[in-house]
């Protein structure tokens, strides 16, 4: 043979094994402690799933796992992905504080209005701060997604019926914030509150309004829902196996890449606000029925000023907490969240 015709035949071999690469068909296996008719997985991980497929012609599809199938509850998601129990899991980040202390600073009130503008605001700042404590993983989306409701079993509209309530923060680090409106912070996950309430461990969760209706179903075991108070967030997120992603061909990591971050992230807060807006809705037609079991109070400007107030008091021992762990820029990381 020809040294030509040895390099041809070393190109044709090349370019075969390429194209055999580019078309394997993947199936990537997603693992969710929710249900499988949750907005997470109905809205974002949909979204995500017809992105991959149009994109790639067919050939990255992916298996979901949902209501705890491959492990129960927020807690260990994150540590699933890192392991590889499953190439992708959707989890809480406040479920494990320390490992996104900077993203966290995503939750306590401030400038941000709902989980679109949340998410935005966290994606503007996320390379410079936060990437690194996501470094184990390939992250898909993170967006803090918006907890625009008290659902309780006393009336906590106002600072002085905040007084001695139980109430369980959207996440931990914003317990001074309800220490200084007079509550006391109880720590439970989502999936506990409604037994929380029902057997009075709890008066009180703040949480996304959506949850008042199924799957969650607050509203069977509360008597009030509370609006309009300063909105806090709670980051949730989708993230990948890193082993897993880079033993992909070339063309379904470019199909990912494309994706993930921001896009992903927006369609993701997307999926949780569309969730309350119909949850409003919906609030709306049972109120008119009479059916529903829950009084709706929406918060006056002034109680919710005095909230704010509160709240900004409050950070400072956020801050204070911070600099104890050697994070000395928390104010600094807040406040570019919140320009």
């Amino acid at each position: 043979m020809t040294i030509l015709n040895t390099l041809r035949s070393t190109a044709l071999s090349a370019i075969l094994a390429m194209s055999a690469q580019s078309a394997i068909a993947e199936e990537l296996s997603v693992a969710t402690f929710v249900p499988p008719n949750h907005e997470s997985v109905t809205g974002a991980l949909a979204w995500f799933e017809n992105e991959l497929t149009e994109r790639s012609g067919g050939t990255l599809t992916l298996k979901v796992y949902a209501a705890g199938q491959l492990g129960a509850g927020p807690t260990q998601q994150y540590k699933r992905a890192v392991e590889g129990v499953a190439d992708i899991t959707f989890g809480i980040a406040a479920s494990t504080p320390t490992l996104f202390q900077r993203t966290m600073l995503a939750i306590p009130p401030g400038a941000a209005v709902d989980a679109l503008d949340s998410t935005q605001r966290l994606w503007t700042v996320f390379d410079e701060y936060m990437a690194e404590e996501w470094s184990d993983v390939k992250v898909l989306g993170v967006a803090p997604v918006a907890g625009g409701m008290i659902i309780s079993t006393r009336d906590v509209s106002t600072i002085e019926g905040m007084q001695g309530a139980k109430i369980v923060p959207f996440a931990a680090m914003t317990a001074p914030v309800l220490q200084g409106v007079g509550a006391v912070p109880v720590q439970l996950d989502p999936t506990e509150h409604y037994t929380g309430l029902s057997t009075g461990t709890i008066d009180g969760a703040i949480s996304t309004i959506n949850n008042i209706m199924p799957p969650w179903n607050l509203d069977e075991v509360a008597d009030y829902a509370i609006l309009n108070t300063p909105a806090t967030f709670n980051p949730v997120f989708y993230v990948m196996n890193k082993e897993r992603y880079e033993s992909l061909s070339d063309e379904h990591r470019a199909v990912i890449d494309d994706i993930a971050g921001l896009p992903f992230s927006m369609e993701l807060a997307r999926a949780f606000h569309h969730a309350d807006e119909v949850a409003l809705e919906w609030v709306e037609e049972q109120r008119a029925t009479g059916e529903l079991n829950v009084e709706r109070i929406t918060v006056s400007d002034e109680e919710r000023a005095k909230m704010e107030v509160a709240a900004a008091e409050g950070m400072q021992q956020i801050y204070d907490d911070y600099a104890a762990r050697g994070i000395d820029n928390a104010q600094e990381i807040y406040e570019a969240l919140n320009q």
